[in-house]
């Protein structure tokens, strides 16, 4: 049986405040312009996108096992969870998906606290600081990958 060609886009606490928060570090793109750019580069690849984004650890979880019943992987921006959530990678570990992390700014030239993450080690892709368009290469990077999976 073939992988579903459908991926999970996730973002996690504040990124709901994308295009007004902190412009200087996240840029003017919404939380909109991110999930059209996603869609967009997954069906150029053949896949569609669904996404949610919560300010609630529990919900990216719940969305997570979900991911597992129709999805072939996860792109995800932890957001501050990256930093702190056990739970989080539990999660992403358990279900067995590949997944992308992402983050809009370069988190190495941030806080000392933002250059640790607990998914760095069990990421498939990992982009960083390359803004939003980071999510359409972890988009290409994740399809690639899966597709060297599956032969």
């Amino acid at each position: 049986m073939s992988a579903p060609l459908r991926l999970m886009l996730l973002n996690g606490p504040n990124l709901n405040l994308l295009g007004t928060r902190e412009p200087e570090v996240y840029g003017t793109a919404t939380l909109a312009d991110v999930e059209q750019l996603t869609a967009q580069t997954a069906a150029d690849l053949g896949y569609e996108v669904r996404a949610l984004q919560s300010n609630h650890e529990g919900a990216l979880i719940d969305a997570i096992h979900a991911a597992r019943e129709d999805c072939a992987g996860i792109v995800i921006n932890p957001g501050g969870l990256t930093h702190t959530s056990v739970a989080l990678r539990d999660a992403l570990t358990g279900v067995s998906l590949p997944f992308a992390e992402v983050h809009i700014s370069d988190v190495y030239a941030r806080e000392k606290f933002r250059h640790f993450s607990y998914l760095d080690d069990v990421a498939a892709v990992r982009v960083v600081g390359r803004g939003v368009d980071g999510y359409a290469e972890a988009v290409r990077a994740l399809v690639a990958f899966i597709g060297d999976q599956d032969s």
